[in-house]
Order: structure tokens, then sequence, then C-alpha cells
């Protein structure tokens, strides 16, 4: 049997925020010419509402264009894209940054959560890349060496320091999230903050000094007790919560018995294949043995991978 990769999970939306149709054109970031040619009533700039996507009539992204933009708003430069209206080839996109960047978790995020429901996998992409960029520079406002005020760069994929001259850059914090096999059952847990009966594969930052395979072993080990082996890469996901790639991993244990870290986990338990399709196949509904993680989290496709792996 042969499995989708990573790329074709990508182009039909089964990873989510992957895919974004957006050439990001490096070369155009680092011309200041060029750049500013591209900065006119032709441009396409991204509405949004704080960090929210603003939604057309049709459910899709809503585009702008300067004119809808504060006129000391700071602009970054998403890209070129082709113009879904016809006409020229391509179309250089924008977007302001917002007064301030996020506070508070995904799942504290409702409006975020109802959106990313309602827009298609490409604009999900532009959207997830986007919101990543922009709230990092609005939480970006100050250098961290020595305090002094930043300013964009490179089309937005920069900022320098006004006072000491260093140069900061957008960043994506790693985090592992893993499938842990033991006999045909899988080790799934629940944190605290989850909605009732949610329970999903285990994850954790990736730390300095190691390895993905490393920061899998650790994690499950400190959060459930079990050592793992046999780690394997399947898939990796952009998520815009802040800005963080998730980095989709399967694993296997001889062990069963779990020791919880209740910092950590709330509960952690084995699940059987048969126990985990009911629960994909009744999310959202009461009937499943658990809730199984949404659709636009990689934990679903992990999950879906995992019952199709043997079959």
């Amino acid at each position: 049997m042969s499995y989708p990769t990573h790329a074709e999970l990508a182009r039909t939306g089964a990873i989510a925020f992957a895919g974004s149709p957006i050439d990001r054109a490096d070369h155009i970031r680092t011309d200041k010419d060029k750049l500013g040619s591209l900065m006119n009533w032709r441009a396409k700039v991204l509405l949004l509402d704080g960090l929210l996507p603003q939604i057309d009539d049709a459910g899709g992204l809503l585009w702008g264009t300067f004119a809808d933009v504060a006129e000391d708003a700071e602009i970054v430069f998403l890209g070129m894209m082709a113009d879904p209206d016809g006409g020229e080839s391509e179309k250089a996109c924008f977007a302001a940054v917002p007064d301030e960047g996020a506070t508070g978790p995904a799942y504290a995020m409702p409006r975020a959560w109802q959106a990313i429901q309602q827009l298609s996998p490409s604009d999900l992409a532009i959207y997830g890349g986007a919101r990543s960029l922009v709230d990092w520079h609005a939480r970006h406002r100050f250098c961290a060496k020595c305090g002094g005020s930043t300013k964009p760069a490179k089309g937005g994929w920069q900022r320098d320091c006004d006072n000491c001259g260093a140069q900061h850059f957008p960043r994506t914090d790693p985090v592992t999230i893993m499938l842990v096999e033991n006999e045909g059952r899988l080790l799934l847990g629940r944190q605290p903050r989850f909605p009732p009966r949610a329970f999903s594969a285990l994850a954790g930052f990736v730390e300095p000094g190691e390895t993905i395979e490393e920061a899998v072993a650790r994690e499950v080990h400190e959060e459930a007790g079990l050592r793992v082996s046999n780690v394997q890469y399947i898939a990796t996901q952009p998520w815009p919560f802040p800005s963080q790639l998730m980095i989709g991993c399967y694993s296997q244990t001889d062990e069963t018995d779990i020791t919880l870290d209740v910092e950590e986990l709330e509960e952690a338990r084995w699940f059987t294949r048969e126990e985990v399709q009911q629960a994909m196949d009744t999310i959202g509904s009461e009937e499943g043995p658990f809730n199984a993680p949404p659709k636009a989290a990689i934990a679903h496709s992990l999950l879906k991978w995992w019952l199709e792996k043997d079959g």
C-alpha cells in the first residue's frame, strides 16, 4: 500500500496551513527599488481584524488595497500570487502589522477557530503565514540585545535595531507531536485545557541541543514515563498560534505502565485501533469513546495515517 507524500497532503489540504499559493519572492524582498515599485494601487493587501482574518461574501479571505491601511502602519511583503480575478499574471501581496500581538493560546480564540473551519486550504495557508509574520512584528518592536526600537527591513522578513544595528528575524519554534504505539494500541493524552473528552497525541517543544528523535523520547518519558524507540518522521505542519512548526512523528514502546506528569497531562490512556477509528468517525458528536482532534490539527492527520498504515 502506498501513502501520500507530505507535499501531496499539503496540496490537498490534508495538512492545514500548508500549501500556500504565494511565491515568497526573496529576490524582491532584498531589492528596495523593486519592492517600492510594487507598493501601488495594483497591490493586494490582506485585510485583518487585529490578527483575525476578514471574510468576504464568498467565504474567502478579504483583500483590499493600500487605501484600506492606516498611513503609519508597518507593512510586510507576503510575496507574489496569481490574480484570482484574471488580468495581470501576478500581483504583489502585502499585510499590515496590527497594534498588538497575540495574547493567548489558540484554544482561547473562538473566532479564529471559526475562520479555520470556513477557509479553503489555500486561503488557510495564506492566512497562517501572514498571521505568524505580522504577529511576530507586533511583538518584536524592541531589540532583544539593547532594548532600542526596531524597524522592518527586507520587506518585513527582518527587523533592524535603530540603536545597535542588530538584525532580528521571524522565528519558528519546533514542536514534536508523536504517536506512541504498543502492540496495536495507541497512547493519547489530554491536557487540563482541552475540551471535555478530548484526547490527542503527546507533544512538546524541541529543546536546545537535541535532535527531533531525542525530543520525542524525552517528552514521552517526561509526560507518561514510557521509553520509546523506532522514532519515525511522518509530516510537519506550520501552526500560526503564534508561530510553531509541528513535527509529526511515530514511535513504539514495549512498556505499558503510565506514570503521569500531572503538571502537563490530566489523563493518558491506551486506545485500541477500533476505538481510534470510532472516534475519528464521530468527530463533533458524543458517540465515540473520546473526542478526536479536529481536521485542522496535524494530530488528526497522524491518527488517520496510523489507521491506514497497516491497512
